[in-house]
């Protein structure tokens, strides 16, 4: 998993050129890079190699990059997935997002920009790595919400004493609205607080992310009683007894 100083990216892009640029910017930054031309070697690899990183084309040949994140989601929650692609419309972002990508690019792009985003998300992956023993950290804030817990450096989230698998994505705005229950933050709070001024990502994505949270977390995610919405506003976390009526 990754180092303190170096991390295993799969690269899954059809086009050599490309590809190349991306794993030699990757070596250039001290990280191993596995290059995959199609979705099936890509889904192969992934679970072969464990990667820390998967940077995820989405028109590729045999299995396309939705199909490979859609197989890889449904195996494991923690794998960062950055997807690159020619489509630009907010649809393919938000279908992207929806499918548990953690970021998303569109080409044409700029290869440091490109490495500006790897960085910050294996940086979260480090935060997760980084965890150590109840023993050696007595006062680690768990945040609490009824029923809900959420351990920000495990990156671990509970609910009613079970267990729940988020995305890195899903799991900083559930963190964040964890850490003030009761207080109603507009999309654009929650955007700001969880990927920065990054002009790429819309306020929509954050409807993506709320959305996918209610169905793990919610008994019945279009009557939610813990992720609540506050009409022209945004939303906010109910606390107390309505949070504890989640299943």
């Amino acid at each position: 998993m990754v180092g303190s100083m170096c991390a295993h990216v799969l690269v899954a892009e059809d086009d050599v050129r490309q590809a190349t640029v991306i794993r030699r910017y990757l070596e250039r930054e001290g990280h191993t890079a596995l290059v995959v031309h199609d979705g099936r070697a890509a889904i192969d690899e992934a679970r072969r190699r464990r990667p820390d990183l998967l940077v995820l084309d989405v028109m590729m040949p045999v299995v396309d990059g939705l199909d490979v994140c859609r197989v890889l989601r449904g195996e494991s929650s923690g794998l960062p997935v950055l997807m690159l692609t020619a489509r630009a419309t907010e649809e393919d972002l938000l279908l992207g997002l929806d499918l548990g990508a953690d970021d998303y690019m569109t080409k044409p792009y700029s290869p440091r920009e490109l490495m500006a985003r790897i960085r910050t998300l294996l940086r979260r992956s480090r935060r997760t790595a980084a965890a150590v023993p109840d023993d050696r950290r007595p006062t680690d804030p768990v945040l609490r919400a009824g029923a809900l817990s959420v351990d920000p450096v495990r990156h671990t989230v509970h609910l009613g004493g079970r267990q729940v698998e988020c995305t890195p994505g899903e799991f900083e705005v559930l963190a964040v609205m964890a850490a003030e229950p009761e207080r109603v933050f507009t999309r654009r709070q929650l955007l700001t607080r969880t990927r920065g001024s990054d002009r790429f990502i819309t306020e929509r994505s954050i409807d993506v992310h709320i959305l996918n949270l209610r169905k793990k977390l919610e008994a019945d995610p279009k009557q939610p009683v813990l992720l609540l919405t506050v009409f022209g506003v945004g939303y906010k976390m109910a606390d107390g007894p309505e949070g504890h009526r989640a299943h």
